[in-house]
């Protein structure tokens, strides 16, 4: 099963209605550490090439030559050499960023929504309701990620949207517990029970006073797993249950590579050589936003 980072509520979770000065403070702490200024730069260059990848590419990602097929590294016009049908590998390369980061990013933004919604309502409210919703998202939380992926969107069938929906689903679980987890630690505090006794309604309490306490930490958990969803979404891909020909997907272009492991290594590398750049990218950045924002008030 893939893991996610582990995240500290108590080093993590801000106090209610913070002052500037600590967002201040978290951005000074990114600034000075040059690691997560490092990875920030992948990020932002990789979202750039997703953005504007049609004006960057030098040839036409889709136009095949039988001639040209599996040309290496270094070719003249082909820095990266060409893929089994002929088609330019580094133009391929950057448009493929669009798909990849969006079959990636897509499924976490959505989960964190809704699990965030569902853990902090079971939080605040304890009892019945809790048990219901957080028994309900541990039948999913049983299996794992990569199992139950793979198992969703082989029963809804190829598709990029059935794997969003897939991925979606996977992830929700692992948000509504880190979500439910942090909010039952703060329904205790004083000022809960304060706001409690002023006679504020609970949706009044939980939109006031819980919501600014727990978004931190579901936050920085939530980035961490668009590292996994990276990979689980190449992984559906690879398997053809994902993005389908001839759109440009790292994962699907590991796949129809995978012939030419023998013949042209290097070539046949390059896609997974930019999901791992960009996962690990992800996955180091949530790291130092953690530790940025583990500031004692």
């Amino acid at each position: 099963m893939t893991t996610s980072p582990v995240v500290d509520p108590a080093q993590v979770a801000p106090l209610v209605h913070r002052s500037s000065g600590y967002w201040r403070t978290v951005g000074g702490r990114l600034v000075r550490d040059r690691l997560a200024l490092v990875v920030g730069l992948i990020i932002v260059a990789l979202l750039s090439m997703a953005l504007f990848g049609p004006w960057l590419t030098p040839h036409d990602p889709y136009a095949t030559s039988m001639i040209r097929r599996l040309r290496p590294i270094g070719t003249e016009g082909h820095p990266l050499g060409t893929d089994e049908l002929g088609r330019d590998l580094l133009s391929r390369l950057i448009l493929g960023a669009r798909l990849s980061l969006f079959m990636g990013i897509t499924p976490v933004v959505l989960a964190f929504f809704i699990g965030s919604a569902l853990g902090i309502v079971a939080g605040y409210a304890g009892g019945w309701l809790n048990a219901v919703i957080m028994r309900t998202i541990d039948v999913f939380y049983a299996f794992p990620s990569v199992l139950l992926a793979i198992a969703i969107s082989g029963a809804l069938g190829a598709g990029i949207g059935n794997a969003l929906l897939s991925l979606t689903l996977v992830f929700i679980p692992e948000v509504a517990r880190v979500a439910e987890s942090v909010t039952t630690q703060v329904r205790g505090r004083d000022y809960i029970e304060a706001a409690r006794a002023s006679g504020a309604s609970a949706l009044l309490i939980i939109r006031t006073q819980v919501f600014g306490n727990v978004i931190g930490p579901i936050f920085v958990y939530s980035t961490g797993l668009i590292s996994v969803s990276m990979i689980l979404a190449s992984g559906l891909s690879f398997l053809g249950l994902g993005v389908r020909p001839p759109e440009p997907e790292w994962g699907l272009m590991l796949n129809t590579l995978r012939t030419a492991i023998y013949s042209q290594p290097l070539i046949a590398a390059l896609p997974g050589v930019m999901i791992f750049i960009t996962s690990i990218s992800f996955n180091v950045f949530a790291d130092r936003l953690r530790a940025a924002m583990a500031v004692r008030s």
